[in-house]
């Protein structure tokens, strides 16, 4: 296949959505496919939805290829030409994450800012043929938006299996010493580092913190963070660790007894697994896809967002009760070790995109019309509107 890759900035980003493009452009190549990237440049997004109305834009979108997968990151600078486009044979979304899912702004369902989003993001997904979902959860909310074939293909850990033994996650949970907890993702209001620290400044045990992730994301929040910590007198409890190797963050998650993001809303939530392969107990968002593979008090908890109250009583748990913590981060093991590899996901794809290739050969071949690609999203060629087959994963 000839596969157009439509993506922000480039493979080089850092996030997890960016790991999972990575890994599939590398598993496409090893099959023999011819992978082009498309790299926009980032923007704000009222810039990049003027590239709606670009033509140079157009001109790198509408090529012959097989199939163009487009990162839905991208949708407010692809609204506009998606439905047009004429020689791409598939078009098919990457969806990580739903800009106009929960966030801190979804209790003002007014907010006109988050109206338009919602609004572009729905006319973007009804102008694709099929879509690739991380998660259960975000399949169903893009099926709350545009009615097309959906696969969902959630993405692996960093070790694809277990780094850790059952004994020495058991040892280190019974060791002596303060509750260690890692905060894993960019410092953006998303990620709601605040409540997890408002959350342990509460407790009544001792604790340690160690924050990994970029500081210049979103520089202002991350100042608004670190001032919170020096006010609170927390600088002794607290380390921003910033943005570290692999290497270095192999050696961190080696040493921590929990992990805690209790974000506003992740579409699947790689941090939570990644934890689970050192046997790191996670503290997860109860909002999106962290529910399919966390079960509350088995392997970790779940915490609705901006609930410190939550964390408190969770962290002076496990503090108090070793045992309870080894005993979860054993089952973490258990988790991260059934959980499907990359190689499963990534295959699954593939032979997903080879589907919506046919079909729209298929299509073709018997002189369906396209009006634009406004009519991508219909139901010719008889796939299901919800393959099944990525459930399994």
């Amino acid at each position: 296949m000839h596969v157009g890759l439509v993506v922000y900035g480039g493979l080089e980003e850092i996030s997890g959505g960016f790991r999972y493009d990575r890994r599939l452009v590398a598993h496409l190549e090893r099959q023999g496919d011819d992978v082009e990237v498309v790299a926009l440049p980032w923007r704000s997004y009222g810039r990049h939805l003027l590239d709606g109305g670009s033509q140079s834009v157009r001109e790198r979108l509408d090529r012959p290829f097989d199939v163009l997968l487009q990162d839905e990151l991208c949708h407010p600078s692809l609204w506009h030409h998606t439905g047009r486009l004429e020689r791409p044979g598939a078009i098919v979304s990457l969806v990580h994450l739903l800009r106009s899912g929960p966030s801190s702004r979804s209790r003002h369902r007014l907010d006109p800012r988050r109206l338009v989003e919602a609004a572009v993001e729905r006319r973007y997904l009804r102008c694709v043929d099929a879509a690739v979902c991380t998660s259960r959860d975000t399949r169903d909310r893009v099926a709350k938006l545009a009615d097309v074939p959906t696969l969902v293909a959630p993405p692996a850990g960093r070790v694809e299996g277990v780094a850790l033994g059952v004994e020495q996650v058991e040892a280190r949970a019974r060791t002596a010493g303060p509750l260690r907890v890692a905060f894993l993702g960019n410092v953006i209001p998303r990620k709601g580092l605040p409540t997890l620290l408002e959350g342990l400044d509460r407790a009544a045990c001792a604790w340690e913190l160690t924050v990994v992730g970029c500081l210049e994301a979103d520089s202002g929040h991350a100042e608004s963070v670190s001032a919170t910590v020096a006010e609170a007198g927390l600088d002794d409890r607290v380390t921003f660790a910033g943005e570290v190797s692999d290497a270095r963050l192999a050696s961190i998650l080696e040493c921590q007894h929990v992990l805690a993001v209790p974000a506003t809303y992740e579409g699947f939530g790689m941090a939570y697994l990644e934890a689970m392969e050192y046997g790191v107990v996670p503290i997860a968002s109860a909002v999106g896809g962290a529910r399919e593979f966390v079960d509350h008090g088995r392997n970790g908890y779940l915490v609705e967002p901006g609930t410190p109250g939550a964390i408190t009583a969770i962290v002076e748990r496990l503090a108090s009760d070793r045992d309870r913590l080894a005993a979860l981060g054993a089952t973490a093991l258990e988790t991260a070790a059934c959980h499907p590899t990359w190689e499963e996901t990534m295959g699954t794809v593939r032979q997903f995109l080879e589907q919506q290739v046919t079909r729209s050969q298929r299509n073709r071949a018997s002189g369906t019309p396209k009006d634009g690609r406004l009519e991508r999203g219909s139901s010719g060629g008889g796939l299901e509107r919800h393959t099944s087959g990525g459930d399994r994963l």
